[in-house]
């Protein structure tokens, strides 16, 4: 029989009452960084009532059988989007996601026990909208040349304490009010290959008056495969990264911004690029950061179709199709 003392009646109660977390991961064919962030998800402690959801973006379905397999103490919800692209993945597990808050997390990524509680902590100390946390990159062994620049360039750094944000992150560790999203398919199917679906999210939801916040204690661990930890992968997400404000002002229709942006990238790309080649012929350490910088302003210069970065989508799938060739 149920158990109907007036403690057991508190205790449902109090339950029912919390706000609910629905935790994403988009994967696409990451067997072992999957399985890593899920049982990250499964030793969180303190945390709210979650959900799992973990959306499939490879067209054979590779996650299926691993993902049905997981055992949790929660609801574990697995979707195949065989549409190819980082803005399909999300907005796939979005639509189907219904609880009060929705928490990101990238499969290559672990989480603290403590990750998801301290995020809704950061939620109701400033009532935000949209919180972000820390990110500290896990760099391979291996890596020798430039290991500091790329430790930089994957982790997520912020203030040193909680507090409301004037601009926004990246959508790998955080954390959204479902309420503030106007749409099931909030992120934009035309930065499906390039990425910078978030950004054109939060541009918006900034431009909205929506609250953002910054969780100084919530760090996620990002572990980065030596395929992506060189200067060739690294100064193409850096041009990409550069084109994000360019492209979103450009896209909105903010064309005195985006110009200002363009111009901005110019004197940047000019100024650094030089630079760089300087450090390079002294080799000094901090020669990788400082072309970085240089390719940085390039993208904002050159954000328009021609010069559009591709890392998602049907990229992957012609990559692989010619690795198998």
């Amino acid at each position: 029989m149920p158990d109907s003392s007036p403690h057991a009646l508190i205790s449902r109660n109090t339950e029912s009452n919390l706000a609910r977390v629905c935790v994403i991961i988009p994967t696409f064919r990451r067997p072992q960084g999957l399985e890593t962030a899920m049982r990250s998800i499964r030793a969180q402690a303190d945390a709210p009532p979650i959900s799992l959801i973990v959306c499939d973006n490879s067209p054979e379905a590779s996650a299926r059988a691993q993902v049905e397999a997981f055992a949790a103490p929660f609801p574990v919800t697995y979707i195949h989007e065989p549409k190819t692209g980082v803005a399909n993945a999300r907005n796939s597990a979005v639509a189907v996601c219904d609880s009060d808050f929705i928490a990101f997390l990238d499969d290559d990524e672990e989480a603290p026990a403590n990750w998801l509680n301290r995020l809704m902590a950061a939620q109701r100390q400033f009532d935000a909208d949209v919180v972000f946390g820390p990110v500290t990159a896990r760099i391979p062994d291996e890596t020798r040349h430039n290991r500091a620049y790329y430790e930089h360039f994957f982790s997520r750094f912020g203030p040193a304490q909680s507090e409301v944000l004037p601009h926004y992150y990246g959508c790998g560790n955080s954390l959204l009010k479902t309420a503030a999203l106007t749409s099931k398919t909030p992120f934009s199917t035309l930065q499906n290959e390039m990425g910078g679906e978030d950004d054109i999210l939060f541009t918006t939801m900034k431009a909205e008056g929506r609250i953002m916040a910054w969780a100084a204690d919530a760090p996620v661990f990002e572990d980065v495969p030596p395929t992506r930890a060189t200067l060739a992968y690294t100064l193409k997400r850096g041009f990409a990264y550069g084109q994000g404000p360019s492209h979103s002002s450009g896209v909105n229709g903010r064309f005195l911004a985006c110009a200002g942006w363009m111009a901005q990238g110019l004197v940047q790309a000019g100024i650094f690029g030089v630079a760089s080649l300087i450090l390079f012929a002294l080799r000094h350490p901090r020669r990788a950061f400082v072309l970085d910088k240089a390719a940085r302003g390039l993208g904002k210069t050159l954000w328009f179709p021609p010069f559009k970065m591709k890392f998602y989508g049907q990229v992957l799938l012609k990559k692989d199709a010619k690795t198998k060739t």
